[in-house]
């Protein structure tokens, strides 16, 4: 089993904002491997939305945590614990402030470099070993980095974010089916 995890906030105001992208990508995935009868669910028990899913290569939970950003690992961990899904089997989607918009990287590991929501996942599962896709949304015009992320995107970005997440879906896909090195290659 493996558990992807788009990381946001929950709020409809947030919902459009560069902080959001890894709910996106999440949604996009779901509808991209069921269809549109995807079904999210809101589990308290897991302070997430999920959705449950089989794939042709192996069963999966896409989950969408309502702890808000800097809080994600208490439902990362939840989660990871009552389904006893191992560190590596997890994938954390989400935006990246040190890489420029529409680049994409794939990793297992390292340090949250002042992204709170994947410091927090690190703190609450005791280890850094878990894939991360990292969505680049830098531009040319950062201000206040805790307000940029809050931001929504330029209308002149909306092409490039949109071509982003249709990439990194696929990324995430390859990642699925042929393993972290096939992903990083297929960027």
């Amino acid at each position: 089993m493996k558990l992807i995890v788009g990381l946001g906030n929950p709020e409809e105001k947030y919902a459009k904002t560069r902080h959001n992208l890894g709910f996106e990508l999440v949604d996009k995935l779901g509808h991209r491997l069921q269809g549109t009868g995807v079904s999210w669910k809101i589990e308290d028990k897991f302070k997430a939305q999920i959705c449950n899913l089989k794939t042709e290569t192996c069963n999966l939970i896409l989950a969408k945590p309502q702890t808000y950003m800097n809080n994600s690992g208490v439902a990362v961990s939840l989660i990871a614990k009552f389904y006893k899904i191992f560190p590596e089997d997890i994938i954390v989607v989400h935006d990246e402030l040190d890489l420029y918009l529409g680049k994409i990287k794939v990793r297992l590991g390292g340090s949250g470099a002042g992204h709170h929501g994947i410091e927090s996942i690190i703190v609450s599962l005791g280890t850094d070993q878990f894939i991360r896709v990292r969505l680049g949304i830098r531009n040319d015009n950062l201000h206040s980095p805790e307000k940029f992320v809050l931001e929504e995107f330029l209308s002149n970005e909306k092409s490039e974010v949109r071509h982003m997440l249709k990439i990194a879906t696929k990324v995430v896909e390859v990642l699925l089916k042929d393993g972290i090195e096939k992903s990083q290659s297929f960027i």
